[in-house]
């Protein structure tokens, strides 16, 4: 078992390379959730997660021989930029094992620290299994994202920096992939503090370590946004760790993962994955369990896709209301269309796209459709136009920003 002399030893050994990353409190998450909130921003690593302690702990580790014959890990992609990047500090030869699904970004990435990857099958199992062929077919050393002791007693540094600073913190959420983080960051915290709390957090489309603790069979697989913590199985010392420290664990679904992603960047201005987040999407999604608590959340990366956190905040205006789309019937006459743009610019409305139709047979002859897509200030002001648009006589049907073109 790992303990929190493993751990004090583990942060003597990262100390001069691995970023002691700040906890700050975040006044605007604790307005919108209840709770008081200290963020932990290990995005702000090297390679963006808390990955890299517990990669440098076990790199360092190695004898010289072991060091000789390279090392091999699987990762959707934290894990894989961390070893990639230590191991390269260290003149290690790394080979990585990515399912062919990881993000293109964090492959990249991990390709730039100098690693080998090896792109194999759907699931981080079915990469697993790849890792531990090349294991034996060339003698690497292993490196595992987190059933090792060294890994685990390097990802609960995060918990003596976030105590240090922060002695008066009730209690922890942390995201559960394999369970790595939250057995470190329980073995020390509750170390240091016996009566701190300490919760998890999975995705409901992989609630792995739920299913292990609560004798549980919910399918786990799906397309998720916490790639990072899409883990089928979990097993090892860190089911037993878990057991034993850890309160209670949250599932969460995509849109409050969505949500949480985007309250870091519009309100933190600060970048978080969707794992990263998930700690943020449990409070967000039941604010009755940790109001009027003071949360110590662990931000555990920021290595999202542009694209996909431009679609999360797009969707997100979506759901407030300040992106909306309407469908109307108007007559098909010269001026009609600029008409109604001065109107809606008369009522503070800014347009997005505009879909002119006239050949449905849904359309009068003498008619048209006109969807178009407005920037709103809140839904009050949304309301305000439709029904504007209505006394002007445009029976106005509110769309899907999406299907408004269709």
């Amino acid at each position: 078992m790992v303990t929190i002399a493993d751990i004090e030893a583990a942060r003597s050994v990262i100390a001069a390379h691995v970023v002691r990353t700040p906890i700050l409190p975040a006044p605007k998450l604790s307005a919108l959730t209840g709770a008081t909130i200290f963020v932990k921003y290990e995005n702000l690593q090297v390679t963006n997660s808390f990955k890299d302690r517990g990669a440098l702990v076990k790199l360092s580790s190695l004898t010289s021989a072991e060091r000789a014959c390279g090392v091999v890990a699987m990762s959707a992609g934290n894990h894989a930029q961390a070893v990639a990047y230590h191991a390269a500090r260290l003149g290690i030869a790394a080979t990585i094992v990515m399912p062919v699904i990881a993000p293109a970004v964090k492959v990249a990435a991990t390709r730039a620290y100098g690693a080998e990857v090896v792109l194999h099958g759907e699931t981080v199992g079915e990469a697993q299994q790849r890792a531990e062929v090349l294991m034996r077919e060339r003698g690497l050393v292993q490196v595992h994202p987190f059933d090792d002791p060294h890994i685990i007693a390097g990802q609960g540094t995060i918990a003596l920096e976030m105590l240090d600073e922060v002695r008066d913190l009730d209690s922890l959420i942390v995201p559960i992939g394999g369970g790595g983080l939250i057995s470190g960051i329980a073995i020390a915290a509750k170390a240091i503090k016996p009566n701190i709390e300490i919760f998890g957090v999975e995705t409901e489309l992989y609630p792995s370590m739920w299913n292990a603790l609560h004798g549980g069979k919910n399918a786990a697989g799906g397309p998720t946004l916490a790639e990072g913590i899409a883990v089928k199985e979990v097993r090892g010392m860190t089911v037993q760790i878990v057991r034993k420290l850890v309160s209670e664990i949250f599932l969460v679904n995509e849109t409050y993962l969505e949500r949480a992603v985007n309250a870091f960047v519009t309100l933190q201005k600060t970048v978080a994955e969707g794992a990263g987040a998930a700690g943020l999407a449990a409070i967000l999604a039941q604010p009755e369990c940790f109001r009027g608590k003071r949360m110590g959340l662990v931000l555990t990366g920021g290595n999202i896709d542009p694209r996909i956190l431009a679609s999360i905040t797009v969707r997100e205006l979506e759901r407030e209301d300040r992106i909306v789309a309407f469908r109307l019937a108007i007559p098909d006459r010269p001026g009609v269309l600029g008409i109604i743009a001065t109107r809606l610019g008369d009522l503070g409305a800014n347009i997005l796209e505009v879909d002119h139709k006239r050949l449905f047979l849904d359309v009068p002859a003498k008619g048209a459709r006109l969807d178009v897509t407005l920037e709103t200030r809140d839904a009050a002001h949304a309301n305000e136009i439709m029904s504007a648009l209505a006394a002007d006589g445009y029976r106005p049907v509110r769309v899907e920003p999406g299907d408004a073109m269709e």
